[in-house]
């Protein structure tokens, strides 16, 4: 897209079987001044408004897929979302990050704020949130860029800006980790997903749980992950989006 300046999305549409798939990738507004978490909202609304689908496929019998991302029957949406923590202490921020003790600056999250709202992202699910804020550090360190830097333009508040939600039934999210990969000022977020497919095209029928090797994909995570791949409860926000 390139209606949201140096942010933006890039969205695919896939088809498995007759059960429609949409994996939205995002960057969506940066900064934590009071209010910046409007203008995330508001590259949300505009993301959902503009992205379009074209199917140049026109073969009789076969699903035609949605034009848009709402109308997938399994969403996937990911990236630097950018939400940031709402006003808190630096001190009280290092005590309960010194102590692995996540919840309450959780409960300071911008993006579970502004779901609890009902401004956006209603409807939609997330895992629960066992890692550390993935965001601001300084590259090739395990430091945050506010505990060292000098300079007030270059320190950042840590926050989970780093997120993975999904929409849709059967859908199940099996691990939700972070990595350790040094090279940016993030740290990347990873998640292995399984699915129910509707395999005719009556959806009301039984869906069928799909063959994904789990045990193989979590593998992928094994030189990366800090914790183990483990099942949490996810979070939902149930009002239609």
């Amino acid at each position: 897209m390139g209606y949201l300046g140096n942010k933006g999305s890039v969205s695919i549409s896939m088809t498995l079987h007759q059960t429609t798939f949409c994996f939205v990738c995002t960057h969506l507004a940066s900064g934590e001044k009071e209010g910046d978490e409007f203008k995330r909202n508001s590259d949300v609304i505009e993301i959902l408004k503009r992205t379009r689908f074209y199917n140049s496929s026109s073969i009789r019998g076969k699903l035609v897929p949605p034009d848009n991302i709402l109308d997938h029957d399994k969403i996937i949406w990911l990236g630097d979302l950018n939400y940031r923590l709402a006003s808190t202490c630096e001190d009280t921020i290092f005590k309960l990050l010194k102590t692995n003790d996540w919840q309450p600056l959780l409960e300071k999250d911008q993006l579970r704020i502004e779901q609890k709202a009902g401004r956006i992202f209603q409807g939609w699910n997330e895992g629960r949130i066992c890692f550390a804020p993935t965001y601001k550090y300084l590259a090739n360190s395990d430091n945050y860029a506010v505990q060292t830097s000098a300079s007030k333009d270059k320190r950042r508040t840590p926050a989970w800006c780093d997120r993975i939600l999904w929409k849709g039934e059967g859908v199940k999210q099996n691990c939700y980790v972070r990595g350790e990969s040094k090279f940016s000022d993030h740290r990347p977020v990873y998640s292995v997903f399984s699915s129910q497919l509707n395999l005719n095209n009556n959806k009301n029928r039984n869906p069928v749980s799909t063959c994904v090797p789990n045990r193989e994909a979590q593998q992928l995570f094994l030189p990366f992950r800090t914790q183990s791949c483990i099942q949490c409860a996810p979070r939902r926000f149930s009002a239609a989006a």
